[in-house]
């Protein structure tokens, strides 16, 4: 296995109430590529996690009040800030999480364009006239609806996108006018400790972002804390679940997992629908919640198209994640690929056959096409969050449509034909959060409505939705009698 160019080991201190603290239990963070040794950063503990939702309520008095043309300067500033370093934080993603450099590098043109809409956002919070002299008794009288920002949020982030996702938690955040308590993924903190520096740069507020690395115990204050009035998850369907379970009466918005499906008609574009299921089911090795999982095929071009995807898959490169020429990069944990390798077998012992790929070496799993499976099998009814896809005919449109919804998960679902009756079909049918009509489900652009249904998720993302659910409507009468 090569190794990596390796930028020298460094320790990082956390971000709480304004200041850098070197504090807490020092942690490593290592490459999942070759388990090389990237940094160390210092983990906080429970009074860590107390201070920094008491600094995030202090914060809170002064970003409230803040006009929206400074919360939009701010906005602005920091997407100039992460552009001006943007190999910066391209490598640093490639590094920690094992993403290929070319993705990593497309993950941060996502966040520059999230927090500049999360900008445009900021002054387009118009509110609502209300005519209230509908009745003789109530002549005179008419009302205004203004949102207010809801108060101290915290935000929990997954390894995957260690940028935007945690874009999709600030970004509004600073839009609404709310102070936030950020814990990054225990894996990537890296990143969202260099976006931190830019925010603080930008001239946000001391203590209206405190970047804090805490344990999963710990973390938990800032469920259970009833200063903390919103937080919004991103992670697995278990977590998540029990987030909401203890939130007592915060609003809580969930972004969980998914195993997504694919209906390809007999009347698409097979070269083109097959392209995009190689870039949904296998870019950043699976590990996205709206990855290409399950690909349902109309029989009579079952065949054309399998030819077509496999021919795809086939020139897929797998390997280090800075090699620029790099499709597959490592699972995040070798326990994940492992487990990959586990389900495969499951299903080829069950009757399943491999069509390509199935082999693993250290935390890298091949690219891997399945067919013959049935629908209880873990690589249909759960999330495998690895470069595994399956493949099957279907000779009835409306029995697709049951095999999608027989998903525990509805986040997003994609659908290739020309046909608009079927679209709207699928759209009628389909248990999603969103159907991608002549694209993959992992199609996603950052303002755009986000978020699923069942085991999926509460509440949606993109920019202008999560802003709504960080503030809330308040109702001023007038009565000029």
């Amino acid at each position: 296995m090569a190794q990596m160019t390796l930028t020298p080991v460094a320790t990082r201190g956390f971000f709480l109430d304004g200041k850098w603290l070197d504090e807490g239990d020092v942690v490593d963070v290592r490459a999942p590529y070759d388990g090389a040794l990237i940094a160390q950063v210092h983990q906080g503990r429970r009074e860590h996690a107390e201070a920094a939702i008491a600094a995030a309520v202090k914060a809170f008095g002064t970003t409230r009040r803040l006009p929206a043309f400074e919360r939009q300067r701010v906005l602005r500033q920091i997407a100039t800030g992460i552009r001006d370093r943007k190999e910066e934080f391209a490598h640093t993603i490639a590094l920690e999480a094992g993403k290929p450099i070319k993705n990593a590098r497309s993950e941060v043109d996502r966040a520059i364009f999230t927090f500049n809409i999360a900008a445009e956002e900021t002054v387009r919070g118009y509110g609502e006239y209300l005519p209230l002299d509908w009745q003789q008794s109530t002549a005179g009288r008419w009302g205004i609806v203004k949102r207010f920002p809801l108060g101290p949020v915290a935000g929990i982030t997954p390894f995957n996108f260690p940028l935007n996702l945690v874009a999709h938690k600030v970004a509004p955040a600073i839009a609404a006018g709310c102070s936030m308590v950020l814990k990054p993924a225990p894996e990537t903190p890296l990143t969202a400790l260099l976006l931190a520096e830019v925010i603080q740069q930008a001239g946000w507020p001391d203590g209206g972002l405190n970047t804090v690395l805490l344990s999963n115990e710990d973390s938990g204050l800032l469920v259970t804390d009833e200063r903390i009035k919103l937080i919004s998850f991103t992670g697995s369907a278990a977590v998540g679940w029990a987030i909401k379970n203890n939130a007592g009466k915060k609003k809580v918005v969930l972004e969980l997992g998914g195993n997504s499906g694919v209906i390809v008609h007999s009347d698409a574009d097979l070269a083109y629908a097959a392209d995009r299921c190689v870039t949904g089911g296998f870019a950043y090795a699976g590990q996205s919640c709206i990855s290409v999982q399950r690909i349902l095929v109309e029989h009579s071009v079952y065949g054309k198209f399998s030819e077509l995807l496999l021919a795809g898959v086939s020139k897929l490169k797998v390997g280090d994640p800075l090699a620029e020429l790099s499709d597959v990069g490592p699972l995040i944990r070798e326990s994940d690929a492992i487990r990959a390798a586990d389900w495969v077998q499951e299903a080829v012992r069950g009757g399943a056959r491999l069509l390509c790929g199935g082999n693993r070496k250290g935390s890298l799993f091949e690219p891997t096409v399945l067919t013959g499976t049935k629908p209880n099998m873990k690589v249909n009814c759960q999330e495998i969050f690895a470069p595994v896809v399956t493949v099957e005919p279907y000779t009835d449109f409306a029995s697709a449509l049951k095999q999608v919804n027989s998903s525990p998960y509805g986040l997003q679902a994609g659908l290739f034909t020309r046909d608009a009756t079927l679209i709207f079909q699928a759209y009628d049918e389909l248990e999603v959060g969103g159907l991608i009509a002549g694209d993959v489900p992992t199609f996603r652009i950052d303002h755009m409505p986000y978020g699923g249904i069942k085991d999926s998720g509460l509440g949606r993302e993109g920019l202008r939705d999560a802003i709504q659910e960080m503030t809330e409507p308040k109702l001023l009468v007038m009565n000029l009698r």
